[in-house]
């Protein structure tokens, strides 16, 4: 089942690390099936409040992203993004092809008090 790492970064500062991390990025990611699927676009806030920017890897399970974040490559590069992007980061599993947002609902139906 896929697995996305998502991150939603705010207060930016330019400087020539996050460069160099944005260079190499990929290059660490790749090993372990990641790919970009949202970078350096802008979003549409439609509801609430999202400051800053997205970006989002898709990698082919929840294993192999936490693979990447862990690495040696990865960890290496990591700091020269933080020094400078404050945000949050989370690795979070997509849904089977076959998923039934209903089987959720239920479950949902199902853990409210009695009426």
């Amino acid at each position: 089942m896929s697995a996305y790492a998502i991150a939603h970064l705010r207060e930016a500062t330019p400087h020539p690390e996050v460069a160099e991390y944005i260079d190499r990025i990929t290059a660490t990611f790749e090993p372990y099936g990641g790919r970009f699927l949202v970078h350096g676009a802008r979003h549409e806030v439609k509801e609430g409040d999202w400051p800053g920017d997205v970006v989002m890897i898709g990698f082919p399970s929840l294993d192999r992203a936490r693979a990447w974040w862990d690495s040696d490559e990865y960890q290496e590069i990591a700091p020269l993004r933080s020094r400078h992007i404050k945000g949050d980061i989370i690795l979070v599993p997509g849904v089977p092809e076959d998923y039934d947002p209903s089987d959720t609902a239920q479950a949902l139906r199902e853990s409210l008090p009695p009426r």
